[in-house]
Parts: C-alpha cells; structure tokens; sequence
C-alpha cells in the first residue's frame, strides 16, 4: 500500500527546466544550458551555483512572474487527483527553486515542498542559492527523513522523477517511476514512462 509519492519538479511535474526558462527571459539562456552540456567536471552543487549565478541582477518580481507561470506537465492535474483520492500524501523534492514550485503547489493540491531559494537583496538577484536539496544525494538523505518522522517503510513510498539527482530517491522508494528520464535513471527503475503524459503513470500502476 503506497502512503506517500514523492515528485521531482522540472521536467516531471513542469514542462521544462525553470531555470533555463528564467535564463532565457534574463538573456543568458545559452551559457546556463552549456553549463548543462559540458559540466561533466562539475559536480550537482557546483554546477547549480555556476547556474544561477548568471541570473545575478535579475528582477524578483520578474522571476515570481515567471513562476506563476510555468507549464505543468500534460496531466499532471489527473496524476494528482488520482493519487489524492488513494490518501496518498504528494510531496515535491527537487533542486529547482521555490518560486516557481509554490505557485504548482497550490494549483495541484500538493502537502508539503523541499527545494532551493533564489536569494535576492533589494528586489534583485544576487546569484546566490540555498536551500534542502543542494546535492546530488539530498533527495535520498530527505527521504530518509520523512521515512522516520512519518514512519513510513521504503514500500510504502513511490517516487517519480527524470535525472541524475532522482537517483538518490529511488534507493530510498519502492516503486520508483522514471518519466522520460535519462537511460541511467531508467535502469534503475520498476516502471518506465516515455510519454510526456503523466496520465500514463495511472494506467501503469
């Protein structure tokens, strides 16, 4: 009986990368994404920083615009539903930020969120970030936690998500769902959906 689901955002729940949709309406989209392409002597939480720093002086407002914006991801409404209506508690767990996660939050009814902070001073970014999930094994050391304060054993939990930082998370879960993800993650999981379609995770469980 699954009690809990845990969701990576970008590319899960929303429909692209939050912050290569803030980069590119601030003009540095293309050195955020060769960060993407060519961070491989990089790990997770240098290149995060290399990422946001870009987005230094950037306005505030403009990114809470942004992320009351961002495009969910084709059913993600009827994924969450579903899940609700089994008691099951939804959670996000992602390295993306907060500004753009609260807004889907409240718009799919979600529990609770860890993620990352944009720090800003004055109204302007700083390039700075923080937060709970700032490493490439902080969605499993999370995970670990909910598991003791809720009591909850690792097949009572499944997760979704689509990247390397996911991999933390499937160790501590029992049905560990891959979403379009790369080919690691989907070696590593129970049920592999590769439809931008999170409509296809009702018909698979």
């Amino acid at each position: 009986m699954i009690k809990l689901c845990v969701f990576d955002f970008d590319s899960t729940l929303m429909d692209g990368e939050t912050i290569d949709i803030l980069a590119d309406s601030y003009g540095v989209g293309d050195k955020v994404r060769n960060i993407t392409h060519n961070s491989t002597d990089l790990d997770f939480f240098e290149a995060s920083l290399q990422k946001v720093s870009y987005l230094k002086g950037m306005s505030y407002t403009k990114v809470l615009e942004i992320g009351k914006k961002l495009p969910l991801m084709n059913g993600a409404y009827e994924l969450c539903e579903f899940l609700k209506s089994k008691n099951i508690l939804l959670i996000i767990c992602s390295g993306g930020f907060y500004e753009g996660i609260n807004p889907a939050m409240e718009k799919l009814g979600f529990n609770i969120a860890f993620a990352n902070h944009l720090h800003q001073k004055n109204g302007l970014l700083t390039g700075l970030v923080s937060g709970e999930i700032m490493f490439l094994n902080s969605k499993g050391l999370m995970l670990q936690k909910l598991k003791k304060i809720l009591h909850l054993k690792s097949e009572e939990i499944m997760c979704v998500g689509d990247g390397f930082n996911d991999i933390a998370m499937f160790e501590e879960s029992g049905l560990k769902i891959a979403f379009c993800a790369n080919e690691l993650l989907q070696s590593k999981a129970d049920i592999c959906i590769n439809k931008k379609d999170l409509k296809e995770i009702i018909k698979a469980i």
